[in-house]
């Protein structure tokens, strides 16, 4: 089966609370706090595979999730770590989260093998009382709780990288073409949309030059908006470099140049660039003997547009060495018109979502404010709220963070309700 869209629920481990701790020896007159740090949470990695080609495995498995990070101990012992999940996808699958209200910044391009990308990232984990102590807090009596992993619905599509892509209307002989090009061998048969899927095949020419070809299905008028297999075909027109339009001959009562002209109309409609991208087309089932009149007339009217045309026959193999070869030649040269491949991200680097954000305090009503930010967000969840020692040390590190001063400065008094991530907390001056 084919799959080329999929839905993921990624969760990264969540940090392990620090420990409070005093060292208690026979022979050591003074102890002194001693709990040690909560491990790291686990995050959820994304791979790249060149060796898959569908996302397939998602539709049995939706939910990944690393480990937890271990709780520190007594006499400075360190939580053991989260272990990482790594989740391995072909090569041409973006990734973005569900909910990214269409913001484009939010997408994570996996265009080439080998790429490493964190999804999301692992919870901290929280610092042990032997790690709060200062010149005038010198035995703490709390610690902190571990950070949350991160958790995202994540929706992965998939957009074959191929070379050359066989594009045109059902019927018109593209699944015959790659199964003579190529070892592939897609289904063919005599009725509209035989191929459901994309399929791709590898054309290797007699010079030692090889391309990879994709077998797309069919496109027809209305598809940049979804009508038929809509944008199930178009988005694998993405990435090709360069295009076999592919035309019919072999039907009577059929104008071949309105076809040519309807699929590249949904292909500008889709996106604009595709219109451009290069085309060569083939004029298909020459071994049917279209009339002569009927071939001079479509050569005609490409060559007056700027296209090259081959007629060729996929059944019996009439024209398709020029074809192929003038596709090599046309890939070799680097053709001006060829997509810009996608910016990839360094291995090990971020998904752009994970980017900290910034303090932002804002008034929501009277009597109620909210304060959101990264740094703020991480100390307000990791603080124990039961421990009034603790929620002590958590109102000064929100005045050096300036959030007292900016609420003070919206008109917030003592007792307003201030909402931090998933908390409401008093507003204290």
């Amino acid at each position: 089966m084919f799959l080329d869209e999929a839905v993921i629920e990624a969760k990264a481990g969540d940090g392990g609370n620090g420990a409070v701790s005093f060292r208690r020896e026979k022979f050591v007159p003074r102890g002194g706090p001693d709990g040690g740090d909560g491990g790291h949470g686990g995050s959820v990695i994304a791979v790249t595979d060149p060796h898959l080609r569908t996302l397939t495995d998602f539709a049995r498995r939706t939910q990944f999730r690393a480990g937890d990070g271990g709780r520190g101990g007594p006499n400075h012992r360190r939580g053991k770590r989260g272990a990482d999940l790594e989740i391995r996808l072909p090569v041409g699958v973006v990734i973005s989260p569900v909910t990214r209200d269409q913001d484009e910044r939010l997408v994570v391009d996996l265009a080439g093998p080998g790429q490493r990308v964190v999804l999301v990232r692992g919870g901290r984990g929280g610092r042990g009382n032997a790690r709060l102590t200062s010149s005038t807090r010198q035995a703490p009596r709390f610690a902190e709780k571990g950070e949350p992993g991160q958790r995202l619905h994540l929706a992965l599509e998939l957009k074959l990288l191929a070379d050359v892509g066989v594009i045109g209307l059902p019927n018109v002989g593209k699944s015959s073409l790659i199964a003579r090009v190529s070892a592939a061998r897609p289904k063919i048969a005599d009725y509209p949309f035989t191929t459901l899927a994309p399929t791709l095949g590898v054309v290797r020419l007699e010079e030692g030059t090889s391309f990879v070809i994709a077998d797309l299905p069919g496109l027809v008028e209305g598809a940049h908006q979804g009508v038929g297999l809509g944008h199930a075909f178009l988005r694998h027109v993405e990435r090709t470099r360069l295009l076999i339009h592919m035309l019919d001959m072999g039907v009577l009562d059929r104008d071949p140049r309105g076809d040519f002209a309807m699929v590249n109309r949904e292909l500008s409609l889709y996106q604009a660039e595709l219109a451009r991208r290069p085309q060569l087309v083939a004029l298909n089932k020459m071994d049917l003997h279209p009339p002569a009149e009927k071939l001079v007339e479509v050569e005609d009217y490409l060559r007056e547009q700027g296209w090259e045309s081959f007629p060729v026959s996929a059944v019996t193999g009439l024209g398709i060495k020029a074809l192929l070869a003038r596709a090599a030649q046309l890939l070799s040269a680097g053709s001006p018109g060829s997509p810009v491949r996608p910016e990839t991200r360094p291995v090990g680097q971020r998904a752009p979502w994970i980017a900290p954000s910034a303090l932002r305090v804002e008034k929501l009503e009277q009597g109620i404010y909210e304060v959101s930010g990264e740094r703020v967000e991480r100390a307000v969840v990791m603080t124990d709220l039961d421990n009034e020692e603790a929620v002590r040390y958590l109102h000064r590190r929100l005045e050096r963070m300036g959030v007292i001063r900016k609420l003070r400065a919206l008109g917030a008094k003592e007792g307003d309700r201030v909402k931090i991530g998933p908390m409401a907390l008093d507003f204290t001056d």
